[in-house]
């Protein structure tokens, strides 16, 4: 009996790991065009081998947070859809460097685009948290 509860209990604890999500979070700083930006991701691994991200990004000093919808493929792009179409980015991930284009909904626009992660730590992190959460239920809200 107290085998078969051993047994159990390390099934038990192989299924909860196998499900487990690993979350990265990311801030990147860079530039579109010009124009000097803030871009935060939130990475979500499921090990299956899904990986999801959410996240936003601003114009420093001239707008306010835009909330994003990402897709990625196995090259390590990433295509960012803003929130109500307003542009599409779409950047090569390269170690901590994201390059690649903006473009404007009716393909007419093209900037170039420039970032680079920054370390930060799990305070700064906290901030990034409650605006993203503010951003997506902004967006998402019925």
């Amino acid at each position: 009996m107290k085998f078969k509860i051993t047994a159990f209990l390390c099934i038990l604890f192989s299924f909860g790991k196998m499900n487990a999500q690993e979350v990265k979070k990311h801030l990147y700083k860079g530039t579109i065009d010009k124009y000097p930006i803030t871009l935060y991701l939130i990475e979500e691994i499921s090990g299956c081998p899904t990986t999801s991200y959410t996240g936003m990004y601003k114009y420093d000093n001239i707008s306010k947070w835009l909330y994003l919808e990402i897709s990625d493929d196995e090259e390590n792009r990433l295509v960012m859809v803003e929130g109500g179409i307003t542009g599409i980015i779409s950047v090569k991930k390269t170690g901590g460097v994201l390059q690649g284009f903006w473009i404007s909904p009716d393909g007419n626009k093209k900037l170039n685009v420039n970032v680079k992660e920054v370390p930060t730590n799990a305070k700064t992190f906290q901030s990034y948290d409650e605006k993203y959460d503010q951003v997506n239920y902004e967006m998402n809200d019925c």
